[in-house]
Order: structure tokens, then C-alpha cells, then sequence
């Protein structure tokens, strides 16, 4: 039951995180980049995005709720409206995310660490897993799904090649970029549904109290 949960949540994180949004810009916006470069890269922004969710895993809930005064499902809505949008733009448009520097120290963690590894939906799954799965389960699938789209990065001069080679890599993208779309929706129906049973139940004690 353990081993179904971690993998249920490990291929959730995988889907959000998108490995392939980062093979894409690796293979065609920095293919140039020197092969001690992107390890560097790679390995750099995988550990900056895991201690961000980490982090959030045992302190997100209580920073949202207690310093500033926003309900998981707010969040869960604000996720999946950014979410959807990056969905869109590769359904539409066939890209992820347009790369504006070319800095090493500026790409590990902008974009490539957040938005791109520890993005608004990865925060929000990975706080809302951990008050329901555990702490442990939570962080155990993080660290598999992080370490998978680590190993993605580091191969995506052949992965990318590959993909290029064979007219595949814009199919595949906007094909992603769907399922993206559709878990944003997912997300947004979600955290509005949470709200609607909230705000039902807080009206119930007011007419009953």
C-alpha cells in the first residue's frame, strides 16, 4: 500500500515537473553549453528546487495559513491558473518557457530551479500531499521525481538529439502540454470545489449557531 501510494504521488510530481520542458531548452536554447556546464546546471538547480520543496513540505501550510492568511485551496487555484497558462503556451506554441539569460549562476536557479523544477503546482502538490500522505511519503516521491528529471537533464543532449532528429519534439511538447493543461484544470476545479465546501460548512455553523 505504501510502495502504490509513493508511486502514485512519484508519477504525479514526475507529470508536473515535466522533464521535458527542461530537455527541450537544454537540447535547442542552450545547446551550445559545454558538457561540465550543464552537470553544473543540472545538478546545481536540481538541489536548489528540492530544498524550496522541502522546505515548503514541513513549513508551506503553516506560512500560508499563519504569516500570510491564504487557504491551501487559494493557492491550489493560483497554481493551476499558472499552470494552465504554461500548458497553453505549449499546446499553442510548442515551447515551455523562453530563455532570457544565458548566465550559468542565473540559469541554475532562474528558471530551471523555480519555475521549472519547483514550480506553483510541484508547491502545491507537495503541501497538500504531505498533510495528507505524510511528511516522508511526500518527501520520499519528491526525491525520486527530482532525481529522474535529474538524470533527463543530464542525458538531454541525446534525448533532445534524438527527438530533433526524428520531427518528434514539437509533437511531443504540445502533446504535453495538454496533460499540462488538463491538470491545471484539475487543480482550479479542485480549489474551487475546497472553497465551496468551506464556505457551505462556515454558513451551516452560522445559521445553526
Amino acid at each position: 500500500m505504501i510502495f502504490e501510494t509513493e508511486l502514485h504521488l512519484t508519477l504525479y510530481f514526475l507529470a508536473i515537473i515535466n522533464p521535458l520542458s527542461k530537455v527541450f531548452i537544454l537540447s535547442t536554447y542552450l545547446k551550445d553549453m559545454g558538457e561540465d556546464e550543464l552537470h553544473i546546471l543540472s545538478i546545481r538547480s536540481s538541489v536548489v528546487a528540492l530544498t524550496i520543496l522541502f522546505f515548503m513540505v514541513f513549513a508551506g501550510n503553516f506560512i500560508l495559513e499563519n504569516i500570510f492568511h491564504v487557504e491551501l485551496y487559494s493557492l491550489r487555484m493560483a497554481g493551476g491558473i499558472v499552470f494552465l497558462y504554461m500548458g497553453f503556451k505549449a499546446l499553442t506554441h510548442g515551447i515551455f518557457y523562453e530563455i532570457q539569460s544565458t548566465k550559468l549562476d542565473e540559469l541554475s536557479i532562474v528558471p530551471f530551479a523555480s519555475p521549472l523544477i519547483a514550480g506553483p503546482a510541484v508547491i502545491v502538490a507537495s503541501i497538500s500531499f504531505a498533510a495528507e500522505y505524510g511528511s516522508i511519503t511526500t518527501l520520499t516521491s519528491l526525491t525520486i521525481a527530482v532525481a529522474v528529471n535529474l538524470m533527463m537533464m543530464l542525458s538531454s543532449r541525446y534525448i533532445g538529439g534524438f527527438l530533433l532528429k526524428h520531427n518528434i519534439m514539437g509533437a511531443i511538447i504540445r502533446l504535453t502540454g495538454l496533460i499540462v493543461l488538463a491538470i491545471a484544470v484539475q487543480m482550479i476545479l479542485t480549489g474551487a470545489g475546497d472553497w465551496l465546501q468551506t464556505t457551505i460548512s462556515a454558513l451551516e455553523i452560522t445559521e445553526y449557531s
